[in-house]
């Protein structure tokens, strides 16, 4: 059960670009000898407890490797490579991340896959990391150093890697640092929603009403990574038809195609699905870490006609907002972590072996809101590929860009059967919806 998080980024040489422009790129990028945090940082345990410590003896031949795609070189053989070496662990004895830079596609493009440890960022800190190696010009990029060189924007002091935000030590520490006011704070606004949940409000979502169903079996070690881009306008024209936002777009587009991928399985439960939302709390630009809560989604699958199941997952995601703007961050991801809590006992303790705390996870994370260069190559495409967790076979990361929302699907190989089905899903989800606004 690798906990490393992933990213495949599409790239298009410049036209002048001579046949081994790849093995150019690879062979400069192999010069670069040198790693800035969090790059060059390695776990280390004392006490019991694990650290991070500063790789002396860094490798950059332990973290970039050179491939080619099998012929014909399609997208089929890039993502079933993808897949392969998001299924393998990293190596604890180095520094947690590797980069895969791959040629040999049919259109002549060249792949990028790069993957870290869950422990050393969030998904926006990635994005943060992976944009400032970028430039809005290509020339510029050529001459920028390549993203394990530059420099954090915030340096932190050596820390417990079990401190990440997310984990009881971060939360505690956080709400001590918010006074003993935060405590009560946190109380006052659960006991609102059990509340809210018990009086039948139906936008109201606990980790208590999840129903089990195929994508809560558990995994093995392989992994299946499917990736797509939509066109963002289509996601605009809807939200803006329905009065919500493109990330209730997008969650609408994911129920549908759950709800049509369950369907044909025969496997989709009475009750709706509900899925955890990350939710970025960054109140600064740092770039490594992890600051995120979590929001609890209905994304009623149980519904049939898209525009009532798209209002529901906003009146939901209201509900939620609503909710999250009354905490401070640290009280936030106390609140959220908190309301996973009775689920989570109930699982593992076996209380209601019909239940689960969630279903899935639906991250979407904000890209860049231009075109973008690296390595004098034009950005193409950026699909994330995070983790899953025993029980829990299936995630959906989204990043949006400025003229494309990039879907990256990853899912347990034995567990979910024609993943990539989900693609052509998200298509007929994202149709229905355009189709419903305009009648």
């Amino acid at each position: 059960m690798p906990l490393h998080v992933g990213g495949l980024m599409m790239l298009k040489p410049p036209a002048d670009a001579p046949p081994d422009f790849a093995a150019q790129m690879a062979s400069r990028l192999l010069q670069s000898v040198q790693a800035s945090r969090p790059f060059n940082l390695r776990p280390q345990s004392r006490f019991g407890l694990s650290f991070w410590e500063t790789d002396s003896t860094f490798d950059i031949n332990q973290h970039l490797v050179h491939l080619a795609l099998p012929k014909p070189g399609r997208i089929r053989e890039l993502l079933a490579m993808c897949s392969r070496v998001h299924s393998q662990h990293l190596d604890r004895a180095y520094p947690l991340w590797r980069m895969y830079l791959i040629e040999g596609l049919e259109d002549g493009r060249i792949a990028v896959f790069f993957k870290i440890h869950h422990s050393v960022v969030d998904g926006v800190a990635a994005m943060r990391l992976i944009m400032k190696s970028m430039s809005e010009s290509p020339e510029e990029s050529a001459r920028m150093p390549p993203t394990w060189e530059m420099a954090p924007r915030r340096r932190e002091a050596s820390m417990p890697i079990s401190g990440v935000a997310t984990s009881p030590l971060g939360i505690l520490s956080g709400l001590s640092r918010g006074g003993l006011s935060a405590v009560p704070n946190v109380f006052n606004h659960l006991k609102q929603t059990w509340q809210d949940r018990r009086h039948g409000n139906p936008d109201v979502v606990t980790s208590t009403q999840a129903p089990r169903c195929l994508l809560n079996q558990p995994i093995t070690a392989s992994r299946r990574f499917a990736a797509q881009s939509y066109a963002t306008p289509r996601f605009r024209k809807v939200a803006a038809a329905a009065g919500g936002t493109v990330n209730d777009v997008v969650l609408a587009v994911c129920a549908a195609a759950l709800r049509s991928y369950l369907l044909e399985l025969d496997a989709l439960p009475e009750q709706p699905l509900v899925a955890v939302v990350p939710v970025s709390i960054r109140r600064d630009d740092g770039d490594s870490g992890n600051e995120i809560a979590f929001a609890m989604v209905n994304l009623a699958t149980h519904l049939a006609d898209p525009l009532e199941r798209l209002q529901a997952i906003k009146a939901c995601m209201d509900y939620s907002k609503t909710r999250f703007k009354q905490l401070s961050p640290a009280e936030l991801q106390a609140y959220a972590v908190a309301q996973l809590v009775p689920g989570a006992l109930s699982m593992l303790t076996g209380l209601t072996p019909e239940r689960v705390p969630a279903n899935l996870v639906i991250s979407h994370v904000p890209g860049p809101r231009q075109d973008m260069y690296w390595q004098g190559c034009k950005l193409d495409g950026m699909y994330p590929a995070s983790l899953i967790i025993d029980g829990f076979a299936f995630n959906i990361t989204v990043i949006s860009r400025h003229d494309f929302v990039d879907f990256g699907l990853i899912g347990c190989r034995r567990t979910l059967p024609s993943l990539q089905r989900l693609l052509d899903h998200i298509e007929n989800g994202l149709a229905e919806l355009e189709a419903a606004v305009e009648e």
